[in-house]
């Protein structure tokens, strides 16, 4: 396919000119934060250094990292980097202990956003031409507004249908000629299924490109939704914390996923150590967002593992690649686009007077994720009655629904009924095939 870009000065930036970019913004950045973020101000007192100890981007790896842990401790308003009265949103993931990752959004901050997606939908083909059918959720989750917002500024014609009533979903993409699809991978697979139980053929609808992710999928899922949908699937990468899908992209060559570098900087560390590895190797992958405004995060630890690669791209774009993900330095799950900690399990289970002996079991079947807690009653709680059973497998799956955003299956079972290794029990249990 003719490449295209929708800024090609941005997306082909020589090296050199892209290191002299990020450095300056980098160090009107770090000033910026500690004059108005006291959180972080107070971390890098602990370690001994001020703005003017950074001069550019070769001495990122004095500042101090920020974690998971980091956001929930500043949680609400301990992160912000500029008054609220510039704040225009918000976006928010579910947190560890129920307190929730909450990030704020400048007007300039969803106009860069909204040009990374941008970035995304012309990577795939994407002109004013085509018909874009955003499927993510809208709401908190930033899925659905992100690529709603790139979609337009690109100047397609926007369904932002947001997730579920498939039959709607087929119903638009067949009257209004959808080009583009936007969703998480496993409802991608389930319109594929969908139209087929219709008697639909994948040339009876125009889908060309599919812009997928939120959530773990394998080059397996991928080949199976292009035959399904007859399109090209492409991933994306995004995290709520930085600002939301369109961190990284994949192009035509789809051999990784292409960093929005002027707006985000990527490291790869030891998890162990914290050392900075050299490019290639495979670490902890580490942003800095370089110009956000409402939440502004340095050297933020993400979590997931992968590599970074600057070999040369047939797309003809320079910004660096980053691996798909391979794993996870902590014990978050991904579940229908949604993280899952097993603490928040735990959590729930304590408030309702239950012991914190459980067991997560997700698996894929038909390419939906599905999710089943098993929870040990104690003896206090233990009744053979079916209808007693039931009425607290319901009560817990509804609390557990509130702190997660996902629904569970819920099983009661016998106290010391799951199985100990050593002591312990095996907490998570993960038969999906991800990598």
């Amino acid at each position: 396919m003719a490449q295209n870009y929708f800024q090609k000065e941005i997306e082909t930036m020589p090296l050199e000119e892209m290191r002299k970019l990020q450095s300056e913004k980098l160090v009107k950045q770090v000033k910026h934060v500690y004059e108005n973020v006291p959180y972080y101000r107070n971390l890098m007192d602990e370690k001994g250094v001020k703005p003017e100890d950074i001069k550019g981007i070769d001495d990122l790896h004095k500042l101090p990292f920020l974690q998971k842990s980091d956001l929930r401790d500043a949680y609400p308003y301990g992160l912000l980097g500029t008054s609220l009265d510039n704040c225009v949103r918000i976006h928010s993931t579910s947190g560890t202990t129920g307190r929730r990752v909450v990030a704020f959004y400048t007007q300039n901050d969803i106009d860069l956003w909204e040009d990374c997606c941008a970035r995304a939908i012309v990577a795939v083909g994407g002109t004013k031409k085509d018909v874009c059918q955003v499927a993510y959720g809208y709401g908190l989750f930033t899925g659905g507004f992100g690529l709603n917002g790139g979609s337009q500024k690109v100047g397609c014609l926007t369904l932002p249908m947001s997730s579920g009533n498939t039959e709607r979903q087929v119903q638009f993409m067949n009257d209004l000629g959808a080009t583009i699809l936007c969703c998480t991978p496993s409802y991608a697979a389930y319109i594929g299924e969908y139209i087929k139980e219709q008697g639909i053929q994948p040339e009876d609808i125009s889908l060309k490109a599919g812009i997928f992710g939120a959530e773990p999928w394998t080059e397996e899922m991928r080949k199976g939704i292009e035959k399904s949908l007859g399109i090209k699937a492409y991933d994306i990468y995004g995290l709520t914390e930085s600002t939301g899908p369109g961190v990284a992209f994949e192009c035509s060559e789809q051999t990784g996923m292409h960093i929005n570098e002027d707006h985000f900087f990527a490291e790869i560390i030891d998890p162990d150590t914290g050392e900075v590895l050299p490019e290639g190797s495979k670490g902890e992958l580490v942003f800095t967002s370089l110009d956000k405004e409402g939440f502004p995060l340095l050297r933020y630890r993400t979590r997931d593992i992968c590599v970074l690669s600057r070999e040369k791209c047939s797309c003809g774009r320079t910004l660096v690649k980053m691996a798909k993900p391979m794993g996870r330095t902590d014990d978050m799950l991904i579940i229908r686009g949604v993280n899952v900690f097993p603490s928040q399990i735990e959590t729930v289970l304590l408030n309702e007077g239950y012991e914190p002996n459980y067991q997560i079991v997700v698996d894929r079947v038909k390419n939906n994720d599905t999710f089943e807690v098993n929870v040990e009653m104690t003896a206090e709680k233990f009744t053979d009655k079916v209808s007693e059973i039931l009425k607290m497998e319901k009560s817990l799956a509804n609390a557990m629904k509130t702190m997660l955003g996902i629904n569970p299956t819920v099983r009661l079972v016998a106290p010391k009924s799951i199985a100990r290794s050593e002591g312990k029990a095996v907490r998570v249990i993960d038969k999906r095939k991800l990598v």
